[in-house]
């Protein structure tokens, strides 16, 4: 065989493998992932008051969620449901903005109940961490309790959503800083006033003239995080008791 021959042979070898794996990952990417959506009509309220075109929207965005973000279970087995609500708190916050994705997210890791900051899952007394969000080595990841999961949707009563509270981290994270200012997300005009009504629920907060959950008073990514659950949890609740606040939810969530 002439070199010129041996040339050709490798070059179009090299091509063949590029093309395939090419046409693999294409195909790999164009399968739809399919969903139950009786689960989501039986476990997540924000979808069943959705018209039937806000349905198939949020279907969509379930689908495409599933499809680019893997989900595994650690020391449990990922079901359907989770994969569904799991999918479902990553896109009820960011249901109206189209273009939204979580560039920040390449994993979620499912545990059966609370971790530690060792992610130990069994064994110790000091497990109180129901969901994370990763940073340094664990950057793109998301920690979270099966049990707090499921609970966040089962119970429509309370104002508390574990998986909402995590994406609502990745979505203030995704401008650089988890500091409870979505610049992403609110027009400049509205970060003084935004600040300014946390400095002012915190300290109702410290006098125990408030609802919300205390651990809001940690720092201002907690404030926002803790506040987007009740608003996606008990809108009409937080409409009520403090109407400030939800206008600016539905400002920075663009809702209406």
């Amino acid at each position: 065989m002439s070199a010129v021959a041996f040339i050709l042979l490798l070059l179009i070898g090299i091509y063949a493998i590029y093309f395939f794996s090419r046409s693999g990952k294409v195909a790999e990417m164009d399968v739809e992932t399919s969903i139950d959506k009786n689960l989501l009509e039986q476990n997540v309220l924000f979808y069943k008051k959705l018209d039937e075109t806000g349905r198939r929207d949020f279907e969509a965005d379930v689908r495409f969620f599933l499809s680019h973000t893997r989900i595994t279970g650690v020391d449990t087995e990922v079901e359907e449901l989770d994969r569904v609500l799991i999918a479902s708190a990553a896109c009820i916050p960011i249901f109206y903005f189209a273009k939204w994705r979580y560039y920040n997210l390449k994993e979620v890791l499912l545990y059966d109940d609370a971790i530690n900051h060792q992610f130990e899952s069994k064994g110790n007394t000091d497990r109180n961490i129901l969901g994370m969000v990763g940073d340094g080595v664990y950057n793109n990841m998301m920690f979270i309790s099966k049990h707090s999961l499921r609970l966040g949707f089962s119970n429509t009563t309370d104002k508390h959503n574990t998986a909402i509270h995590e994406f609502v981290h990745l979505i203030d994270k995704a401008d650089g800083a988890v500091d409870g200012i979505p610049e992403l997300l609110l027009e400049q005009k509205f970060v003084l006033p935004w600040i300014e009504l946390m400095y002012e629920k915190t300290n109702e907060i410290v006098k125990r003239r408030s609802d919300i959950n205390s651990y809001a008073y940690t720092n201002k990514a907690e404030f926002f995080a803790v506040v987007a659950e009740y608003f996606f949890e008990r809108p009409a609740l937080l409409e009520t008791k403090h109407p400030k606040l939800y206008a600016m939810m539905v400002e920075i969530f663009d809702t209406e």
